[in-house]
């Protein structure tokens, strides 16, 4: 189950909302395309260990992100904001946990709140865009929400891999129409052809040149992290 801390969260996105305007001087396209009221699944392309903490705190509705465990005990800058922005860990290597938080995002869907994605699974090596994971589609079969492409550019150079402190520099962000799609959620074919469509129009709004393998098979072939 997602634990909730209304209170808080308002309280930290208060205090982060003009921070992260000030350093990523963000704009923003596409922003009405957010319900002002019910479910929704963000599904953004993934360049920077800060994506997870910038969407929830540039955008008007409550977001909740997972993001991989490293990303709160590897860096105590990142670790830092997953854990203001209420990001969820998880563990990449137990499918048990991935499934978990599948039903636990599944559940705060029902509930008619925001759910944000990276398909990719893990942050870009290179800048392109790779081939997303079914989670996102899971999601949208089991549960019906729409799902929303988002475009995130230029927040690599927030923070940089290795560095330790943020630093200021422009950042975009594009977000699609919502996305409803048909199918059966427990059906492989379904849901990598849910996943391969939102995949496409993250590709369409970010321009990215689009690799089909998954970004973590490259990184094992290349030795990159």
């Amino acid at each position: 189950m997602i634990q909730e801390s209304p209170l808080l969260y308002e309280v930290v996105k208060f205090a982060a909302a003009p921070l992260a305007h000030a350093m990523c001087r963000p704009h923003i396209t596409g922003a009405a395309n957010v319900p002002r009221v019910g479910p929704a699944i963000l599904a953004a392309n993934h360049l920077s260990v800060l994506d997870s903490f910038l969407l929830p705190a540039l955008l008007p509705r409550r977001v909740t992100f997972t993001a991989k465990n490293e990303y709160f005990d590897g860096n105590p800058v990142s670790g830092f904001f997953m854990r203001l922005g209420g990001s969820l860990p998880i563990d990449r290597e137990s499918a048990h946990a991935a499934q978990a938080m599948l039903d636990a995002a599944a559940e705060l869907l029902e509930r008619g709140e925001l759910f944000g994605i990276h398909p990719e699974g893990t942050r870009s090596p290179d800048g392109r865009l790779y081939r997303g994971k079914v989670g996102v589609a899971w999601l949208a079969l089991k549960t019906g929400a729409p799902v929303l492409p988002v475009a995130l550019k230029g927040t690599e150079k927030v923070l940089p891999v290795g560095a330790k402190v943020p630093r200021p520099a422009k950042i975009g962000i594009s977000i699609g129409r919502p996305m409803r799609f048909e199918g059966d959620h427990t059906k492989a074919r379904d849901r990598r052809r849910v996943t391969d469509e939102v995949m496409e129009s993250v590709q369409k709004l970010s321009g990215q040149e689009y690799v089909p393998a998954y970004a973590s098979s490259f990184k094992t072939a290349n030795g990159t992290t």
